[in-house]
């Protein structure tokens, strides 16, 4: 009996082990989801969301793949930005914008920087008080941020214009105060940049009246904090110290942020505190306002290798002391995001692989089905714009009017369509091949003639199955800078 006992007192005793380890194991499972719980609720109440109330009832659809999100940068002066050396008053202001388009195929991204002085058409957009302001032609960019002059700036503004700029849908739109870039530097432990020359106070602020103290020395060096604020907020003194120079060093120094971050790998030591300061310093929209959603899109990029990862800027030329865009280049870039093309030409849609080859085929038959076209000249070749409205009309468009447009030197044809009008829109694109189709806040169609067609052989046009792309200038794929280049390379512009 005593061995009987012995048995089942080991027996007993070796059943215990694994009761204590399940209590152990679960009571650890409880305790990580609370803490998960916990950062997620800290993360949550960190969080702040613009009222999208001012977005634009009449946006662009959907490209072929690949998300959008609008990346602004505020340097108002209203809360803790005050004593890092924001714009003046409470305004809300912002002079660094970019684009992020993230390829479907998850391994290839391009950020697109707009110039703040981009002379750009603002549509009507909503003012705090519920009003909307009147549509704004050739107004400077980061003039729409500004648009109410409140404290919080204006990203719905911004992001309607970077719609109507762009044809491009922005799936999410993300605000970034001098406060939270101060701190996100510091918590990934700084960020290595390069100056192609020494730097003085008296760059940063030209109205301090002297050279000042010197800020930072020609070379490499780390940054973080108020000195990585300084760097990417100088512009004077280097180069020709205009925006544009200040944008590639921007580039420079989000290609270093990146590298840093991808080097230190996805540890919650070192993500968990990157996390906690750009979640206090960002503003975003409601379809991004939840730490999961933010943590998810964070993650959806660990695919992209950093030579994948592009910067480019908006093709431009100055104009006076302004900036214009250059077309059909900027058209062509957009046209390739739509697509789901890389700056230098491949496919990167979720099947990814070379570009599709269309097949020879017959095209259908294009009915307008009355759908309202106006008809614009922008060329200076005399009849113009009647050719194509005798032609659109045999295809069963009707033709509301036929004008001069405000411009006479278009190199690509334009066409324009408002809420519900996309499909008829694309079938016009089929009458005039290479032409760049693009939402507007406009009703009906419009039709504005380029070069392209004035020197077209046939003077009538003809369907073709599908309008083939403009070609994107070389000059934007050489251009571009990759996460992985060097930090001293393509740091100043004239």
């Amino acid at each position: 009996m005593s061995g009987r006992r012995g048995r089942r007192g080991r027996a007993g005793g070796g059943g215990a082990r694994p009761r204590t380890f399940t209590v152990i194991v679960v009571s650890f499972l409880v305790l990580v989801t609370a803490v998960a719980g916990w950062l997620y609720l800290r993360l949550n109440g960190n969080i702040n969301t613009f009222d999208a109330d001012g977005l634009s009832k009449d946006r662009p659809g959907a490209g072929v793949g690949g998300r959008n999100v609008l990346v602004i940068g505020s340097d108002s002066r209203a809360g803790g930005n005050s004593e890092l050396g924001g714009g003046e008053g409470d305004v809300g202001r912002s002079d660094t914008a970019f684009l992020l388009h993230v390829h479907g195929d998850g391994k290839h991204a391009v950020a697109v920087s707009i110039p703040r002085d981009t002379l750009v058409d603002i549509p009507p957009c909503r003012k705090p008080d519920g009003t909307w302001t009147a549509e704004q032609p050739r107004a400077m960019f980061n003039s729409a941020f500004s648009v109410g002059e409140s404290p919080q700036g204006n990203p719905a503004c911004t992001q309607n214009t970077v719609e109507r700029l762009t044809g491009l849908r922005v799936d999410h739109t993300v605000v970034v105060d001098f406060a939270g870039f101060s701190a996100m530097t510091s918590a990934v432990g700084g960020v290595d940049v390069c100056v192609p020359k020494d730097v003085y106070q008296g760059d940063l602020n030209p109205n301090l009246g002297s050279r000042g103290k010197l800020l930072f020395p020609k070379g490499p060096q780390t940054v973080s904090g108020q000195r990585a604020l300084d760097y990417v907020r100088v512009r004077h003194g280097i180069g020709d110290g205009s925006d544009i120079g200040r944008i590639q060093r921007q580039q420079a120094f989000m290609s270093s942020l990146v590298k840093k971050v991808r080097a230190q790998g996805f540890d919650p030591t070192t993500l968990l505190p990157l996390a906690d300061a750009a979640t206090k310093s960002l503003t975003v929209d409601p379809g991004l306002g939840s730490a999961q959603k933010m943590v998810s899109f964070a993650m959806s990029l660990k695919g992209i290798d950093l030579h994948d990862m592009k910067f480019v800027t908006l093709p431009w030329r100055y104009e006076g002391n302004r900036v214009a865009v250059v077309q059909p280049d900027a058209d062509a870039l957009w046209a390739a995001l739509r697509a789901d093309r890389t700056v230098d030409g491949k496919n990167a849609g979720r099947g990814g692989g070379a570009a599709p080859q269309a097949t020879p085929s017959t095209p259908a038959p294009i009915s307008g089905g009355g759908a309202k076209v106006a008809v614009r000249n922008g060329t200076e070749v005399d009849g113009l714009a009647a050719r194509a409205a005798t032609a659109i009309g045999q295809h069963g468009f009707e033709v509301t009017g036929t004008a001069t447009a405000r411009s006479q030197d278009q190199a690509t044809t334009v066409i324009e369509f408002g809420s519900g009008q996309a499909g008829h829109a694309r079938d016009l694109a089929r009458l005039f091949p290479g032409a760049y189709v693009r939402g507007a806040d406009i009703s009906g169609i419009t039709l504005t003639l380029g070069r392209d067609y004035a020197t077209a052989a046939s003077p009538t046009p003809s369907p073709s199955t599908e309008p083939p792309p403009a070609t994107l200038s070389p000059d934007v794929a050489r251009g571009a800078r990759s996460a992985d280049d060097d930090p001293c390379a393509n740091l100043s512009y004239g």
